[in-house]
């Protein structure tokens, strides 16, 4: 903890970094009274400055229940467009505009809507990890977190659109029984898990258990012995008599369940090729340098037009209300 914060002063295109980022940081939360916002999945720096860290269900509860005048979200595009949509007389910053998501990219506005006009009797149930146009076009937000708690509480009798994640889409068919229309979206990063790596994982290390995120394929899903959202992994390894974990999720949760259980193994699942693809490339844009900038100079700041932002907003309160 606080190491790569405590680095040589530099230049940097915006100016002289201070020496501390971490002091600086926290002096700059006074300041604006803000608070910082971070996702499992941003480096250790950033995770261990954070007031708060939560995967999306968490983060935009913590988004909507803040007394802070800015959010500084440590995330990506989608999440601060939902601490902004919920906070319009606040300031929302996020370090990097370019840490985008290519699930809400797999969904553009235009075709979704037409997709929608084909199908006028059902009820849109989008992933949270969408753009505000898609939630504005949706009915009910839903996080990994949740996604089967809500389309449970949904009638029979009632067509569902589940939009952007396929594989999430699937999942929730499977623990519900429910045939949804699903939007062909993915995640980048939770496609790139090698189920055959995973099996050699598991026979080179017969005592640990596998536990995946839901928007892994059902090749990745098959080999877990529990499946659930980023919070959900980090609790059940914290709680599990098991003493060794394959994850399949985007290895940032890890720092966090090193914390919970220091004496336990965390072997990040590999992905098909000899990358680091299962690292989000977006998630990883943050940086703390950026994020002092961005505190410094109240900027990026993120800004939705009104119409939209208020028809984003009533699926997400249905969501938070559902989800209570």
């Amino acid at each position: 903890m606080f190491t790569t914060a405590l680095a040589q002063r530099g230049k940097t295109e915006q100016g002289d970094l201070p020496l501390d980022l971490f002091a600086a940081i926290e002096t700059l939360k006074k300041e604006l009274n803000a608070i910082v916002l971070a996702h499992y999945y941003q480096e250790p720096d950033i995770q261990d400055i954070a007031d708060f860290i939560g995967d999306s269900l968490q983060l935009a509860k913590a988004a909507a229940n803040t007394k802070a005048d800015a959010i500084v979200f440590a995330g990506v595009h989608f999440m601060a467009e939902t601490a902004k949509i919920l906070n319009p007389d606040k300031i929302v910053l996020l370090p990097d505009l370019n840490a985008g998501c290519s699930l809400a990219d797999s969904c553009p506005r235009e075709a979704f809507a037409a997709f929608k006009a084909l199908h006028p009797d059902h009820v849109v149930v989008s992933y949270i990890n969408c753009s505000a146009d898609i939630k504005a076009l949706s009915d009910i937000i839903c996080t990994s977190s949740n996604a089967v708690k809500i389309v449970q509480q949904i009638p029979k009798e009632q067509p569902i659109i589940f939009a952007p994640d396929k594989n999430l889409g699937r999942y929730v068919m499977e623990q519900t029984g429910r045939d949804l229309v699903l939007w062909d979206g993915s995640c980048i990063v939770h496609e790139t898990f090698s189920e055959k790596k995973i099996v050699q994982l598991k026979i080179a290390h017969p005592e640990a258990e596998a536990i995946a995120h839901p928007e892994c394929e059902t090749s990745v899903l098959r080999h877990a012995s529990f499946i659930g959202s980023t919070a959900a992994l980090l609790k059940y390894c914290a709680e599990s008599l098991s003493q060794e974990f394959i994850v399949a999720t985007e290895p940032g949760i890890i720092h966090q369940m090193q914390k919970q259980a220091p004496h336990k193994r965390f072997i990040p699942a590999p992905p098909i090729n000899n990358c680091a693809c299962n690292e989000c490339p977006f998630m990883r844009l943050n940086t703390l340098e950026k994020l002092y900038w961005a505190m410094k100079n109240r900027t990026p700041e993120i800004i939705l037009p009104e119409d939209t932002r208020v028809a984003a907003l009533k699926p997400i309160q249905r969501m938070l209300e559902m989800s209570a």
